[in-house]
């Protein structure tokens, strides 16, 4: 750890990623076995002695254990994804955690009080096992042979991590987006192991409209012909091209309308007027996304995006717990439950936050919801740490979880 001196303020300071070797395998909604599993962790804070200040904070589609302070080996490419992130960063960013605004001394998950833990989730290219690790019954990289997982498949996974760290239950579960996904999951699976859940753009069920732009993601990297069918490990070419379109295509819908339209408008990229090309970005907004396409080529696996994606689609609480119904999906529900929304993001809109919240408080279960107006869409949730922290503070405090 750095000296206080040299951190800024409300830093958890220098980190580094650890590993985990799960000591038995986990068994996948799909039929299959896993094991070995690797799980890649970071902590923050301090654990007390009754180890009941724990909060697992769970990360979205392309995030990994690296949540907060400044990594001791910084990545290549940033994972601090959110809309104009170099803009915030600036230099810094490639070093720090994706959810850094949010996690340290005085910050929404306060490490003065709580035992912070991240892992990278299961499937995952960044340290816990996923398509790109080593299938034991052939020495070769798993590929698409990869068995396919679902959200509740991670939270197992992450309770058999937890298990082996030697914690019982959380004093929260916290996560935007598919981070909010796993955060209900395991209010559902382990009812009582969970006291709190903070919910952040997040939803019950991908709406349709966001299902079918996961098909299109998946179908660019699919329909790539250096994917091989998923097994390109070792072969000198990647699906670049179609992990490219596919993140151009995700990193839209997580932005709005005014949010683009604000930032690029109809400028042009390099010129005082149209060239005439079809092969070169003309407008500031198709360099935007090239940017983005390139720099997510190189720090992330397109199988994983693959696996992960799919895992989206399927999640669905009312299907998987409740026969149809999101009431009863929710019964078992013992964990106060705050959920935050943003009136711009459209792929896991407001609405789906208000089900949530109407069919846990029909039920007598204590819930808050609050949705902040913010013009960036889905990014909101990476973007408007500072107005999300007091509200998550004050939910933590009245619970008095990790006093």
């Amino acid at each position: 750890m750095a000296p206080a001196s040299t951190l800024a303020a409300g830093s958890v300071g220098s980190v580094e990623t650890q590993y985990l070797d799960l000591p038995e395998p986990v068994q996948l909604d799909c039929g299959r076995e896993l094991y070995p599993i690797r799980v890649a962790y970071e902590t923050y804070g301090v654990l007390s002695p009754r180890r009941d200040n724990v909060i697992l904070v769970c990360h979205a589609l392309s995030g990994d254990a690296h949540a907060a302070g400044f990594s001791k080996a910084p990545p290549g490419e940033s994972t601090r994804d959110g809309f104009a992130a170099e803009d915030r960063d600036g230099t810094a960013g490639k070093g720090l955690g994706w959810w850094d605004g949010m996690i340290g001394p005085g910050k929404a998950f306060d490490t003065d009080r709580f035992f912070v833990v991240s892992t990278n989730m299961l499937g995952g290219c960044r340290g816990t096992t996923g398509p790109s690790s080593i299938d034991p019954a052939t020495g070769q990289p798993y590929g698409s042979n990869f068995p396919v997982i679902t959200v509740a498949d991670m939270v197992r996974t992450e309770r058999a991590f937890l298990d082996a760290l030697g914690i019982e239950r959380l004093a929260a579960v916290a996560g935007g987006s598919l981070g909010g996904m796993q955060a209900f999951e395991w209010a559902i699976l382990f009812p009582d192991q969970v006291d709190a859940v903070v919910a952040i753009a997040s939803t019950h069920a991908l709406h349709p409209q966001g299902m079918a732009w996961n098909s299109i993601a998946r179908d660019a990297i699919m329909r790539d012909p250096a994917w091989q069918g998923g097994h390109y490990y070792g072969t000198g070419r990647t699906p670049d091209a179609g992990m490219g379109v596919a993140r151009m295509v995700g990193h839209v819908t997580y932005l709005s309308a005014p949010a683009l339209d604000d930032k690029f408008g109809r400028r042009l990229q390099s010129a005082s007027d149209i060239r005439y090309t079809i092969t070169e970005p003309e407008f500031e907004v198709e360099s935007y996304l090239r940017h983005q396409a390139d720099s997510f080529v190189r720090r992330f696996d397109a199988n994983t995006y693959v696996y992960t994606s799919r895992a989206l689609t399927y999640f669905d609480l009312a299907r998987q717990h409740g026969g149809g119904s999101l009431a009863a999906a929710l019964e078992p529900v013992e964990a106060r439950t705050l959920l935050i929304a943003f009136s711009s993001d459209w792929l896991y809109p407001p609405a789906a936050s208000q089900q949530i919240h109407d069919a846990l408080d029909g039920l007598g279960k204590p819930v808050e919801f609050q949705v902040i107006d913010a013009p960036y869409g889905h990014d909101c949730f990476l973007l408007e740490e500072a107005r999300q922290t007091p509200i998550i503070r004050r939910f933590l405090t009245d619970g008095g979880a990790g006093g």
